[in-house]
């Protein structure tokens, strides 16, 4: 049983890494609007929460949710990724869409208004 589940982990992890892309929040709307986007913290893998997402792993998904490390987005984050018409890595773990951050996504206007000169 537990090399059914190493084997379907692995075909999970295969799948979601491949279809891994980056987005424009803009193209995103529908399924915000849906209640269907889940963000992920940066520094967090992508793959691996859509992997546990997949494997039905509540007890992973109870503590990333207590850390912060996975949460809905928030009105305000949608609202400034909606401004920024933002980049973001997103995979689809039907139903929901994981979003996280791109890497060299730029600032804010409020985050470079707060920057030190």
């Amino acid at each position: 049983m537990a090399e059914q589940s190493e084997g379907r982990e692995e075909r999970l992890r295969q799948a979601y890494h491949s279809q891994t892309a980056r987005i424009r929040w803009h193209a995103l709307q529908t399924h915000y609007a849906g209640g269907r986007v889940v963000a992920v913290a940066p520094g967090a893998n992508l793959v691996d929460v859509a992997v546990q997402l997949g494997m039905d792993n509540t007890d992973a998904f109870s503590a990333w949710i207590e850390a912060g490390i996975v949460s809905a987005v928030d009105e305000a984050q949608a609202l400034a990724w909606f401004e920024a018409d933002a980049e973001l890595w997103a995979v689809v773990a039907a139903p929901w869409v994981l979003v996280q951050p791109a890497v060299s996504e730029k600032p804010s206007l409020e985050q470079r208004a707060n920057e030190s000169p």
